[in-house]
């Protein structure tokens, strides 16, 4: 077995306990609430309250940053997308116009770019281990 394949096959792994982590978080967040909130005036919101999203978004940081900050780029940005885009699609899945479709491929979209640009920015940022010296 070759050194490249050797290497990669920890990231298997990581990306799908990712995946699974993700999808997990869009249900423990999200996956309950189903129900649109009708007001007064006939409108409606929902089903997702903001804290709901935010809470997601955090717990997927902790996630992203995590994976990345051990090196496991490609399982963070891969993994992630594939659970929420696995979530998604099951959580949307009964909408009878379809466009649950569309609104997977932006989470697919949306969640490619921001993991991808988290981990970019989690690898490149080195902290300072070396000592300032005197004076500094």
């Amino acid at each position: 077995m070759s050194n490249e394949v050797r290497n990669r096959i920890p990231r298997v792994p990581a990306a799908l306990v990712l995946a699974g982590l993700a999808a997990a978080a869009w249900a423990g967040w999200l996956g309950w609430d189903q129900h649109r909130d009708v007001h007064a005036d006939g409108s409606t919101t929902g089903p997702y309250e903001a804290w709901q999203v935010i809470g997601l978004g955090l717990t997927l940081l902790v996630l992203v940053y995590g994976a990345a900050s051990r090196a496991y780029v490609s399982a963070a940005v891969v993994g992630t997308t594939t659970g929420l885009a696995v979530a998604a699609c099951l959580d949307w899945s009964d909408d009878s116009s379809g466009l649950f479709a569309v609104g997977v491929g932006l989470i697919v979209i949306g969640s490619l770019v921001v993991t991808g640009l988290l981990s970019l920015l989690i690898t490149s940022w080195k902290p300072n281990t070396g000592h300032a010296g005197p004076g500094h």
